[in-house]
């Protein structure tokens, strides 16, 4: 430190050694370090937890449950309109194909009247060419949505999808073979959309047992077939 004579000859003019000044500025720069450091220690800069008191807890859970429950009506009234609309447009696609089915139908019919081309004499077979036409539209429009035709046309007769409406006594298949389809079949995916409705085989009658059939659904002889579906 300057001691009060170096600071009068100071004022006198008289010059001070250099070395004094410097010791003194070290002192000086250490105690602003230690000062420093003291006050960083004394300052605590963690964040100081929230608290709340009770009627803010059960106001803040108030409202986080309101929340929930109006997002809980919002997801089921989404779910309400999508399954309405899945229910009343889920034919939207089989209807268009309807659509155009019911179009070559029209025209079918408009060629079968009078004066339309082409001439008279070929107007009825140009009429069958249209219905059957019309028929395979329909048919492939039917199985592009997985609905397919039944046609068990010498088939052994499978009451899961064919409905016996008669037999018929024939020699020339084994019984229980399907001989003539009434009415075709229909199936949806693997569900029985309709039963194929069709006539079967059975043996014929002996000669001397003129009451014995011999036909059933599985072709062996001794009982009748089983014509319920």
């Amino acid at each position: 430190m300057i001691s009060g004579d170096e600071m009068d000859d100071v004022q006198d003019g008289d010059p001070v050694e250099s070395d004094d000044f410097d010791e003194d500025i070290e002192d000086l720069d250490a105690a602003d370090d230690d000062g420093a450091d003291e006050a960083d220690d004394d300052v605590d800069i963690s964040p100081k937890p929230i608290v709340l008191t009770p009627e803010e807890q059960v106001s803040e859970l108030k409202d986080q449950l309101l929340r929930a429950l109006a997002e809980t009506q919002n997801v089921r009234r989404r779910a309400d309109r999508d399954r309405t609309d899945a229910s009343k447009y889920a034919v939207t696609n089989f209807a268009r194909d309807m659509l155009t089915v019911a179009d070559n139908l029209r025209r079918t019919i408009e060629s079968a009247k009078p004066g339309s081309e082409p001439p008279a004499e070929n107007a009825e077979q140009a009429f069958m060419e249209g219905v059957e036409m019309t028929e395979r539209d329909l048919l492939a429009s039917l199985e592009r949505h997985g609905i397919k035709q039944i046609s068990p046309m010498g088939e052994k007769f499978d009451h899961d999808f064919h409905q016996a409406m008669f037999e018929m006594e024939t020699a020339d298949q084994d019984p229980g073979v399907i001989v003539q389809v009434v009415q075709e079949g229909f199936v949806i995916g693997e569900r029985l959309l309709r039963p194929a409705m069709v006539g079967v085989a059975k043996a014929p009658a002996s000669p001397d047992h003129p009451e014995q059939n011999a036909g059933d659904p599985d072709g062996e002889s001794g009982g009748n077939l089983d014509t319920e579906a």
